[in-house]
């Protein structure tokens, strides 16, 4: 090839697509629910049907670079009316080693992953038991892999913003999030609009990130290794123009039992104790006393449930919220509202595992307990 060949542009090819499955994976600490909602609004206002999927990461943050660490944010998004996030996604987003290990098996053949390779170090590897690293020893053959060395152009790209090496670092999420909303055609506008409210008081770093978001974007259409971006059109039923919130089962369950209680007329009194993932209702409604919500944070589940069960005998709209382990412990007094006839209502914010292990992976592991567990 001459040297002019090479300074040709790149020539990139749109593909039409009716559907698609991103999935954002990396450690508890590299922003993936960020980048992920922030994919989801970018996509919601383009007028894409979609369905999200939250994978939360540990309240208590397992060792660095560890499978028990790992985090990720699934989305599906299409042209068409879709009920569910996925089974499979077609995009990997890998920031470790063991973002890649935790998932790869998710990918179907011929799956694009895009891995961050400056966290492919051998101690890393290590770490998950790779032997070899996963990009040079054949095994990702079947996918098409993007090795792109995410933090290093990350620093690069914010140099002049007189951050640490640390500080920096942390933008590699907006940089791998720039390149997919180049690859998918997402809008910027609203991503750069969220950065400067929700930094405000830190102008530095929001223009630090809106300038790691801008170099991922602008990496995507230089780069040779992306030749070819992908469109979704927006769905045939159109939203119509409007404000439009951004809202998560959580959230709207916490609305809904404000206007629950509203309606009723009943003063509503949640009895809780925080537990991943049903703590955002706690949060939510605790702000919330100028419609005569009160929120009690008790000691433990057992008391949490007891404080509930009064509230329901003295008048109040009565709620008690958990997940499984806490259901499991709240099952005695779950017994005496039952025995009683007292109204209580009880909220099971489902997830895997009876504790330590799996113990902020949302599924149906309760639902025969819930049914049944008195």
């Amino acid at each position: 090839m001459s040297p002019r060949e090479r300074h040709l542009p790149v020539t990139y090819q749109t593909q039409q697509l009716g559907r698609v499955v991103i999935r954002f994976s990396g450690d508890s600490g590299d922003g993936m629910q960020l980048t992920g909602d922030l994919f989801t609004s970018e996509t919601a206002s383009f007028g894409n049907d979609l369905a999200t999927l939250p994978n939360f990461p540990a309240e208590i943050r397992a060792p660095a670079g560890t499978l028990p660490g790992v985090s990720s944010f699934q989305l599906h998004f299409a042209d068409h009316d879709i009920l569910t996030p996925g089974d499979a996604p077609d995009v990997l987003v890998a920031m470790n080693p063991a973002a890649l290990k935790a998932n790869i098996a998710d990918v179907p053949r011929g799956g694009e992953v895009i891995v961050n390779t400056d966290e492919f170090t051998n101690r890393a590897l290590q770490k998950v038991g790779y032997a070899a690293s996963p990009l040079e020893d054949g095994s990702l053959d079947g996918y098409h892999v993007h090795a792109v060395p995410l933090t290093t152009l990350t620093i690069e790209a914010l140099k002049g913003f007189g951050l640490s090496r640390k500080e920096a670092e942390r933008s590699k999420n907006m940089f791998a999030l720039g390149l997919l909303s180049w690859l998918y055609h997402r809008p910027t506008e609203g991503t750069e609009k969220f950065l400067r409210t929700k930094f405000a008081k830190k102008p530095a770093i929001a223009e630090a990130n809106i300038a790691a978001f801008r170099a991922g974007w602008n990496f995507g259409e230089t780069t040779e290794d992306f030749a070819v971006s992908y469109e979704v059109a927006p769905a045939a039923q159109a939203f119509p123009v409007g404000t439009y919130r951004n809202i998560s089962g959580n959230l709207a369950l916490a609305y809904g039992l404000i206007t629950a209680s509203r309606q009723a007329d009943l003063p509503l009194f949640l009895g809780s104790y925080p537990i991943t993932p049903a703590s955002d209702i706690l949060h939510e409604l605790s702000r919330h006393k100028n419609f005569g919500v009160r929120t009690f944070q008790a000691e433990d589940e057992i008391a949490a449930v007891g404080a509930a069960l009064g509230a329901a005998f003295g008048g109040s709209l009565a709620v008690t919220t958990t997940s499984g382990p806490g259901v499991t412990i709240k099952q005695e007094t779950i017994g005496l509202a039952v025995s009683l006839e007292l109204p209580l209502l009880i909220v099971d914010i489902q997830r895997g595992g009876p504790s330590t292990g799996l113990p902020t992976k949302t599924e149906q592991a309760d639902l025969l307990q819930a049914m049944y567990g008195r």
